[in-house]
């Protein structure tokens, strides 16, 4: 027996049940029923039931359980590819919990206590604890393998200095902060903050990265340690630890300063790429600096008896040129308006303010407030403020707006002028990472850790979530917002001084907010939330035993996974 279509053309077709026989050596046919008021679903079954298919009753089928996948297999899938798991070399409970709070990490950042109830079988957030096989994880169990993780620190350091550091390369480092909360940390101070929380005490840490930004090691400090003294112990690391003969270290004018330079990179062997700070720029400007030489130009180089055995780099920024003197003359407008309503409240008939350390303390409140005393004459008597632009000493200023200079001690022939200002700004890749593990991505911060050792390895954790966050980006960006085709931006430029371009791929994601393909553009955090849309589905037919469906990607997901080289 069959099921079929017969067509009419001025009605609906017919749905007849027809059967098949032979009589006399023929094939014959006999309609045995007409379908044509039966539901389509209904029909549907009956073909089903006719091809000899196993029908199950849509009420015996129940999904017991279905947890976000997407995002978990793609993390875990680019961490075990970069060959993370296998740094990770410990007792087997320890390690999977290590690996699990990597990848929740950048998941979805969170406290011990959450991320405990995220990877548990029974309250479990996504399918992270199902496919590492954890079962049943205790928030006290998380904090025993961020110990160990604390502890492995330095064998996985290394690991990593022997993958992406060799002798001769650049070695890029720069510091942060991040607030605490609680008073009982034994690392945290009060000091400079970064994170405009002067409420809070902070911890300092240092990241050491590969040229290409790559992360390599991290290092914490007291909160109230300055940028300078933090570097010794990146140069011990890098000497003893990595063993490294000969790098380059690139760091900030305020962290490469000359004390270091003679106190730890000279001793050690080590060059250096830095730059110098502004009264160091003016005391050249009076004498082997001719500012004129860059009317035409943004790139020479210079030599002075007080750097012996270094090169100085100039560079001349002409868009920071200009955004610096419009910035000083807005902040010099605003605090002469300032000043100007202090001289109302002298003038004042009704409480006027009156006496010159009263109205000194005013004063000194606006000037502070934007740093540009030294711009203005102040008079002040005790019923009396009188003030105006000192023209001097701004126009003194102004005439080194967009001027930097870098100094190295790496020979011309290893590393020519153009070279030396890109792996300067090569930094920003470190300040790319800061972003990410301080706000957009990872959540550094705050920290409610108290013991040091925890502390310490709390941070580790989150360079090493960055570490499989980097790798992922690098794979991703072309469906990302970021630029994939630094090779043409790069050629667009016209010196390395001047102002980073886009190319005209990023630019056509930007405007279009579509890939090259026609698909969506995504951040790196809203393109984990789309793939977290994948689910793993525990699902039961019937009493037969329970089976696991993955959803079916959409195209851009599975571009994404493509791109990553990870399987569903």
């Amino acid at each position: 027996m069959y099921v079929v279509t017969i067509p009419n053309q001025t009605t609906h077709p017919a749905i007849l049940l027809r059967e098949s026989f032979r009589e006399d050596g023929r094939v014959k046919n006999r309609t045995l029923a007409n379908l044509s008021d039966w539901k389509p679903e209904k029909i549907e079954a009956l073909r089903a039931a006719l091809r000899g298919e196993k029908l199950v009753r849509t009420d015996d089928i129940e999904v017991r359980r279905s947890l976000p996948h997407g995002h978990v297999a793609a993390v875990l899938g680019t961490a075990r590819r970069i060959g993370l798991d296998t740094l990770l070399d410990g007792p087997e409970r320890h390690r999977d919990l290590a690996l699990a709070m990597i990848v929740q990490r950048l998941i979805d950042p969170s406290a011990k206590l959450a991320t405990a109830r995220a990877l548990d079988e029974d309250t479990a957030a996504n399918s992270l604890g199902a496919t590492l096989g954890l079962g049943e994880v205790h928030v006290n169990e998380l904090y025993a393998a961020l110990d160990w993780l604390g502890m492995a620190q330095p064998s996985i350091e290394d690991a990593l200095a022997r993958r992406h550091l060799h002798d001769g390369t650049l070695v890029l480092y720069d510091v942060s902060s991040s607030y605490v909360e609680g008073r009982c940390c034994p690392l945290a101070r009060l000091g400079h903050t970064r994170d405009h929380r002067s409420d809070r005490m902070q911890i300092v840490y240092g990241l050491l990265c590969a040229p290409d930004g790559c992360p390599v090691a991290i290092e914490v400090f007291e909160g109230n340690t300055g940028d300078p003294t933090t570097l010794r112990t990146q140069v011990v690391k890098l000497k003893e630890r990595f063993g490294l003969k000969r790098v380059v270290m690139v760091g900030d004018r305020g962290m490469i300063t000359q004390a270091r330079l003679d106190e730890d990179l000279k001793p050690a062997g080590l060059d250096w790429i830095t730059a110098l700070k502004a009264p160091q720029i003016q005391r050249l400007a009076a004498g082997p600096l001719q500012l004129s030489l860059f009317d035409e130009r943004d790139l020479a180089e210079i030599v002075s008896p007080d750097f012996p055995d270094e090169r100085l780099v100039v560079c001349k920024n002409h868009a920071l040129a200009e955004e610096r003197e419009r910035k000083r003359n807005d902040l010099l407008d605003a605090t002469e308006r300032d000043l100007k309503k202090i001289q109302q409240r002298i003038a004042s008939q009704r409480r006027p303010l009156r006496g010159a350390d009263k109205i000194g303390v005013a004063v000194g409140k606006v000037i502070n407030r934007r740093k540009v005393g030294k711009h203005f004459d102040l008079t002040i008597a005790d019923d009396q403020l009188t003030f105006e632009r000192n023209h001097a000493a701004i126009a003194k200023e102004g005439a080194l707006d967009g001027f930097y200079v870098l100094r190295t001690s790496v020979p011309a022939e290893a590393l020519d002028s153009a070279d030396t200002v890109r792996a300067y700004k090569s930094l920003a890749r470190v300040e790319r990472a800061f972003r990410c593990l301080k706000a957009i991505d990872l959540e550094i911060r705050p920290l409610y850790h108290w013991a040091s050792p925890r502390v310490r390895a709390h941070v580790f954790l989150c360079m090493l979530a960055y570490y499989v966050e980097w790798h992922m980006r690098q794979l991703l960006a072309p469906i990302l917002f970021d630029d994939h085709d630094r090779a043409a931006a790069e050629a667009s430029r016209a010196s390395p001084v001047a102002t980073a371009q886009t190319s005209p791929a990023a630019k056509s994601k930007a405007a279009t907010k579509r890939t090259d393909d026609g698909q969506p553009v995504h951040s790196f955090r809203s393109l984990l939330a789309d793939l977290a849309t994948i689910a793993r589905n525990v699902v039961q037919f019937a009493k037969a035993d329970e089976i696991t469906l993955v959803t079916r990607p959409t195209k851009i997901q599975q571009r994404a996974l493509d791109l990553l080289d990870v399987k569903i």
